[in-house]
């Protein structure tokens, strides 16, 4: 077992899908953190074989969406006095904004940048959201134009 510093106030990010945690780590900035985190990949996990972890010696303000969206499995434990003080469980968003980029080369978002990128989920069973514009579908966990 890998020992990491205990978090006396801060975020862990728990069961994030193994392979995704370099994302959203990047999503939330910490790679130009100026405070103490980890990125702990392929941990042992009973439920699902591997997960990634994050550790934040910080509380920020996350948009929760933005995680459920990459990853609905995840949760966020909130930490103070070096005790959990709460659960967060996360759920696919019902509409994404910023997030992704429509790779529809008609779609007007891509021609015209002034106007918002918006998506809006269609299925939750299959994690597949729809551009409100063009009608391009998005399977959860993307971002940008991937």
């Amino acid at each position: 077992m890998i020992n990491i510093a205990e978090i006396k106030n801060g975020l862990v990010i728990d069961h994030i899908q193994a392979g995704k945690g370099w994302k959203v780590f990047k999503w939330l900035g910490l790679d130009d953190a100026t405070f103490s985190t980890a990125l702990i990949v392929n941990a042992a996990s009973k439920k699902t074989g591997k997960k990634d972890i994050i550790k934040i010696d910080n509380i920020l303000n996350i948009d929760y969406s933005v995680l459920g969206y990459i990853d609905s499995d995840i949760t966020v434990n909130v930490i103070q006095d070096s005790q959990i003080v709460k659960k967060i469980r996360m759920a696919l968003p019902e509409k994404i904004e910023g997030m992704i980029r429509c790779k529809n080369p008609r779609c007007i978002t891509v021609t015209e940048h002034y106007v918002p990128q918006e998506f809006r989920l269609v299925s939750r069973e299959k994690k597949q959201y729809r551009c409100i514009y063009c009608d391009a579908l998005y399977s959860a966990g993307t971002i940008g134009g991937e």
